[in-house]
Formats: structure tokens, sequence, C-alpha cells
């Protein structure tokens, strides 16, 4: 296959509670490098917690800051990738991650909500979380599909279970 001969060795995506960040960090761990979350680049670059930059700033200022993450970590982080769940979203994003390995990171609402609390902490979920995070899922679901390589549901599964699958999916490295 071919695309990028540089950037992160995996990116994981999908929806909020899949699990990106604990699955990312353990298969950063078996597969030997460092792992790297463009939500925590964000925070780390504002001083700000992600719900914050939402309620001071709005959506679009938050998708702009997450477009610069993005851009960033993949020119310079050559571990795995986790992308906050509507990173995906932004068109010139989906083409940066044409011939990557991209990990899609499936879930259900029912697996997703005592993994998120479904609280003020996830700010698109703000008023009736469950009728929002499944209005997320029907406008992301697709674009997760069409961009993964690499595709593990993970209801009922631990993470440990989670990365494993990934790993197997992945091949020999």
């Amino acid at each position: 296959m071919s695309g990028p001969t540089s950037g992160p060795a995996a990116v994981v995506i999908g929806l909020p509670g899949a699990g990106k960040s604990t699955v990312g960090r353990l298969l950063a761990d078996a597969l030997g490098v460092t792992f790297r979350d463009t939500d925590d680049d964000i925070e780390a670059r504002t001083g700000e917690t992600i719900s914050d930059i939402f309620i001071s700033h709005g959506e679009e200022h938050f998708r702009r800051l997450e477009r610069e993450a993005v851009v960033a970590a993949l020119a310079e982080h050559e571990g795995v990738l986790a992308l906050g769940g509507g990173a995906v979203l932004d068109p010139r994003t989906q083409t940066d991650l044409a011939g990557r390995t991209v990990v899609h990171l499936e879930v259900s609402l029912a697996a997703a909500s005592p993994r998120i609390g479904l609280s003020a902490s996830r700010p698109l979920l703000v008023g009736s979380p469950r009728k929002q995070w499944l209005a997320l899922a029907e406008a992301r679901k697709p674009i997760y599909a069409a961009l993964a390589t690499v595709t593990v549901r993970t209801d009922d599964l631990t993470p440990e279970q989670v990365a494993q699958q990934v790993l197997e999916q992945l091949g020999p490295r």
C-alpha cells in the first residue's frame, strides 16, 4: 500500500467512549512506541480543558485548534496517535489520513454510556446526552468506516482485549 512514509504507526479514531486513549496507550506500549492524543495537545497548548474551550470560544474555534493539532501530530509523531472523535469531520483530515494505518474503535451507546458518563465534560453531549451521542454516531460512523484500515468493536471487551484484536488485525510489524 502506498501512502505516507512517515508519521504515526497507527491513528486511532472513534466515538466518545470507544476507548481511543486507553487502547491507544496499550497499542503504543505493545508496539514499543510513544502515545499522543490531539485532545491532550490542545489542552496543553491552550491551558484550558476541551469543555472550557467549547463553552468560552465555541465549537468553530475548537475545530480550528483541533485541525492545527492534527496537522502537527501527523507531521511530528511516529507512535500511536488518538484523534478527538470529531477530528475526522474535516475533509482535509480525511485526506491526510488516506494511506495511513487507521484504527476505528467501534462502540455502541450501551457500552459507551458507563465509560463516559454522558456528562458535561463532553461538550457535544450537553442537553440530551443519549440523543446527542446517537446523532454524533449517525454523522460520524460512515466517515470512520471509510477511513478505517482496522475496525474493532469494543463492546464487552477489556481495553487489553481490544488492543490484542487490533494488533492481530495489524499483523506483523
